[in-house]
């Protein structure tokens, strides 16, 4: 981005945006040829001021432009809605995926990512969530007969102390479905997967196990299943019973057996959940299940605090430009905890963002230590 002698608060908050890399982009798209005023610099900023701030509209976004504060970081004293509008929808949304994908990277180096790979096994969340659109402005979204969506799979690195973060994610109509993604989201041998009924595929889980990769997932109430071993379980414990088993009838069951820990939940709900993990007792399985509520909560904050109900462009390519930018932000407020290591710093970059968006944040802090997470 832009070199500044003295940063404001924003121009600090949003510096792990490689220079270099955005610039190279830049370049090798074209993204700036014919362009007069509105560079792609200023129109980053813009947009991550706007998903910051909850702006709703691009023309609310063209009326903050006549900020002094603004028009400071971004070199122009106006702009229309309608130029904003065209650049969202030029831009190819790879671009928005590398600079969020450098992000992350970032955030790995920062938290030890590759060392923690080495040393334990760390937690990837996977889930997905969808996101409405008017289904008259998105015909090409269209799902229901009076619907239309999109729908955004994650996955999310578990940290404790509420810094979990998305490393992955891939965007779809919301009509697909979400098995189809398992594949395109497990690809790391050395960390473990987290994931939902909704991913429930006895072959998958099979070729997973065959593959070396390790998961904890749920089984629906009504699954058959074959008991080859029965375990004790502690007396007093959540945790009802724990065996291995084979899944499936006889005309769809597993070649491998999995491990099978059926317990109550805080509310006194029976859970059945599947893993091949057997060398953790049946309370650190059910403690790995209870992580995945931090992907949860992070699709309601991200929902909540950041503006993707109501999407700027009509395109696809505008709507996952947009969802990819929110996704940018989270990863910028979580660097900007990383990053400053001073208490007076981070309290001078802090007090600039949405004051909104720190306290959920702590909140979010909350609810999971609330879960009973490790």
């Amino acid at each position: 981005m832009d070199n500044f002698t003295r940063k404001t608060s924003f121009e600090q908050w949003l510096s792990p945006i490689s220079t270099e890399l955005f610039n190279e982009m830049v370049e090798n798209l074209q993204l700036d040829y014919y362009t007069k005023k509105l560079y792609m610099a200023p129109f980053m900023k813009l947009l991550l001021f706007a998903q910051l701030h909850g702006t709703e509209s691009l023309r609310a976004l063209a009326d903050a432009v006549f900020s002094e504060d603004l028009q400071k970081v971004v070199g122009f004293e106006s702009i229309s809605f309608s130029q904003l509008a065209r650049r969202l929808n030029e831009v190819p949304t790879s671009f928005f995926e590398t600079i969020f994908l450098n992000l992350v990277a970032q955030i790995h180096e920062k938290t030890n990512f590759q060392h923690r790979r080495k040393t334990s096994t760390p937690w990837m969340l996977i889930d997905s969530t969808t996101l409405p659109l008017n289904l008259t402005n998105h015909r090409w979204a269209e799902f229901r007969k009076t619907k239309s969506g999109v729908k955004l799979h994650l996955r999310l690195v578990f940290m404790e102390k509420g810094r979990s973060y998305p490393d992955k994610a891939v965007m779809t109509n919301a009509i697909e479905h979400d098995r189809g993604q398992l594949e395109v989201l497990v690809d790391d041998k050395e960390c473990m997967y987290v994931f939902d009924r909704g991913y429930l595929d006895y072959e998958r889980f099979d070729q997973m196990a065959a593959d070396g990769y390790f998961f904890v997932s749920r089984l629906r109430k009504n699954a058959v299943v074959h008991t080859l071993k029965k375990y004790d379980v502690s007396p007093g414990s959540m945790i009802v019973s724990d065996e291995t088993v084979v899944i499936g009838s006889a005309q769809n069951q597993t070649d491998n057996a999995f491990r099978m820990i059926r317990l109550l939940d805080d509310r006194g709900k029976e859970l059945l959940l599947i893993s091949n993990r057997f060398d953790l007792s049946a309370d650190e399985i059910a403690d790995v299940y209870k992580s995945r509520w931090a992907i949860e909560l992070f699709f309601k904050w991200m929902k909540q605090h950041l503006c993707i109900k109501k999407f700027y462009g009509h395109s696809e390519q505008a709507v996952h430009n947009q969802v990819y930018i929110a996704m940018i932000v989270y990863c910028l407020n979580v660097l900007a905890q990383l990053n400053t290591s001073s208490p007076r710093t981070y309290l001078q970059i802090s007090r600039y963002l949405k004051a909104a968006i720190w306290k959920s944040a702590h909140i979010w802090i909350r609810k999971i230590k609330g879960k009973g997470v490790p």
